[in-house]
């Protein structure tokens, strides 16, 4: 199983302080368009709050999940549906929480567009930033396989040949010195220990 982008430290310290600037860009940009800081605070919270749930969902599928081809569709409906379903649920929560505001109902109905825009890419870049993380990690794993394939693919000729190149070095051996008894006895014995040596 692919380690998460989220498993790297830095990567975590990032992604966290990024999701604070756009919490942050979020509660101010209510706040200019008339919003109370709490209110903005509240609708930023629980906006952002449930787009990072869909992000880390989109993370996680796809660390079980890499698109192959024309795959890359499904890709795009799990985006167009979580963002649809993360609106639903957001417009929903924020009504609940935001209702006394004067006027929030009528800003809120008229961000559903933004919102649902702006969701919907962010969601669609941690959905590429995840799929060229785990393809990236899938060709490092697949380069570790090969050089270790290869390896021991050179390892295993290696052996054989070891194994052919024994016994036709021992029959050269033993004729040598049989040739040797005769004539010099005294290098047949000298050959005779090197071979058991070796």
């Amino acid at each position: 199983m692919s380690k998460s982008p989220l498993s790297i430290k830095r990567f975590r310290i990032i992604f966290i302080i990024c999701w604070l600037i756009m919490e942050a860009d979020h509660t101010i940009v209510l706040h200019f368009f008339g919003l109370p800081w709490q209110a903005a605070i509240i609708d930023s919270g629980i906006s952002n709050s449930l787009l990072l749930l869909a992000c880390i969902l989109v993370m996680h599928t796809l660390r079980y999940y890499l698109p192959r081809g024309t795959q890359y569709i499904n890709i795009f409906s799990i985006c167009l549906f979580l963002t649809i379903i993360w609106l639903v649920i957001t417009k929903l929560l924020l009504q609940l929480a935001l209702e006394h505001y004067p006027g929030y109902s009528e800003l809120l109905q008229q961000s559903l567009s933004i919102r649902f825009s702006i969701s919907f890419l962010l969601l669609g870049c941690v959905t590429m930033i995840s799929i060229l993380w785990f393809n990236q990690l899938e060709q490092k794993e697949f380069e570790e396989r090969k050089t270790d394939a290869e390896k021991l693919a050179k390892e295993a000729e290696l052996f054989k040949l070891r194994q052919q190149l024994q016994p036709h070095f021992l029959f050269n051996s033993l004729n040598s010195i049989n040739a040797l008894i005769g004539s010099r006895p005294e290098e047949a014995r000298k050959m005779v220990q090197q071979l058991s040596d070796f």
